[in-house]
């Protein structure tokens, strides 16, 4: 028992001896853990526990931050139509050839999309293709008109100087007949090298050109098209019928401009299960737009609604996909608040429920508010 314990020490002493030959181990360069976390300032941008952004002075600054109030009123019901750029009919035209040829250029070369024309404009020249039979066909007749025109031309010259001795019956025949083979030539002369001269028929700018030169075309091709760019019209789908009957009036928005429409009239077929509304617009704003481009038309009824009108701008959206505003609830505090809109303009909604008057709503900045975590 006693060597048993004897020989436990001596293992333990020489444990521990061991132990204090070997200095502590240090972690080498890569093996560390990293520095703490830092702090938060308090005095920063922050998301609250509640949901609210603490937000100082000079970030708002710094961010752009400007807010606006909002008071209730009276709006119009409006409907948001999905709609596309077309030309007017009354300021835009097609150029197409009425016969087969291939394509010249024409004064000023081949137009280029965009390029602005006038009325009466040549654009280019259509030359007519002729099979070699009829070609050599027609040049032979035309060579025999040409014979007998000459000889009618001297029969009525002899005519005309027996005047004393003719009557003036046949002398008048003569002449008659010498004038429509003139006639005949000339009109022949065209048929056998003809160039048709393609024109613009109203003034405005190219909007598509799909020739080149030496391009061979069928006749009633498409080959260019005309539009003004200060006079188009939209022309939306109206799913209800009944908003025909209900527009007080309507408007589409460029950018953030908000460019007036005036309604024209409805279709009376319907087209994709839709009824067409057709509208006109004119200003330099629509030099922004393209026929075909799609466009949403909002259509302003004249039945009113209780709501409040706000930005497009200060409509965000939280991690649930709901549509908020944040709402200046202390000078350095916003809180997001969940509504309901409606279409109003293009520019602004109306918010129907989840705002009281006199609340200040982030107008500008409120994408960098929606940021702060």
């Amino acid at each position: 028992m006693t060597a048993h314990r004897t020989l436990r020490l001596c293992t333990l002493v020489l444990a521990l001896w061991t132990a204090g030959l070997h200095p502590p181990a240090w972690a080498g360069p890569g093996h560390d853990h990293g520095d703490a976390p830092a702090a938060p300032s308090a005095n920063g941008p922050q998301r609250l526990p509640d949901g609210s952004v603490f937000l100082p002075k000079p970030a708002q600054r710094q961010l752009g931050v400007r807010t606006l109030p909002t008071e209730a009123a009276a709006l119009p019901r409006s409907f948001a139509l999905n709609g596309q750029v077309v030309p007017d009919p009354n300021a835009g035209g097609q150029v197409q050839p009425l016969n087969a040829g291939r394509i010249e250029p024409g004064p000023r070369g081949l137009p280029n999309p965009g390029q602005l024309v006038k009325k009466g404009e040549v654009l280019a020249y259509v030359v007519s293709a002729v099979a070699p039979v009829e070609r050599a066909n027609q040049a032979a007749q035309l060579a025999e008109l040409r014979a007998a025109q000459s000889l009618a031309g001297q029969r009525a010259a002899r005519l005309q100087a027996l005047t004393d001795t003719v009557p003036r019956k046949d002398i008048e025949a003569a002449q008659s007949d010498a004038q429509s083979l003139a006639a005949r030539i000339a009109a022949l002369g065209t048929a056998v090298a003809p160039r048709e001269a393609l024109v613009a028929p109203v003034s405005g700018a190219i909007a598509a050109a799909h020739v080149v030169t030496g391009q061979v075309v069928d006749a009633r091709a498409l080959l260019f098209e005309i539009v003004d760019p200060a006079r188009l019209r939209i022309e939306a789908l109206a799913f209800d019928a009944a908003i025909a009957t209900d527009i007080g009036s309507a408007s589409i928005a460029i950018g953030e401009q908000r460019v007036p429409l005036r309604f024209i009239g409805a279709a009376r077929s319907l087209r994709a299960q839709a009824l067409p509304l057709v509208f006109s617009a004119q200003g330099p704003q629509l030099a922004a737009l393209a026929v075909g481009q799609p466009v949403q038309v909002f259509v302003q009824g004249r039945t009113l609604v209780q709501g409040i009108a706000v930005p497009v701008a200060a409509l965000m959206r939280n991690p649930a996909n709901q549509t908020i505003v944040w709402v200046k609830t202390a000078p350095e505090r916003f809180e997001p608040r969940v509504v309901t809109t409606t279409p109003l303009d293009g520019v602004r909604v109306a918010v129907t429920s989840g705002l009281q008057p006199g609340d200040r709503i982030a107008t500008q900045g409120a994408t960098l508010i929606n940021q702060v975590r």
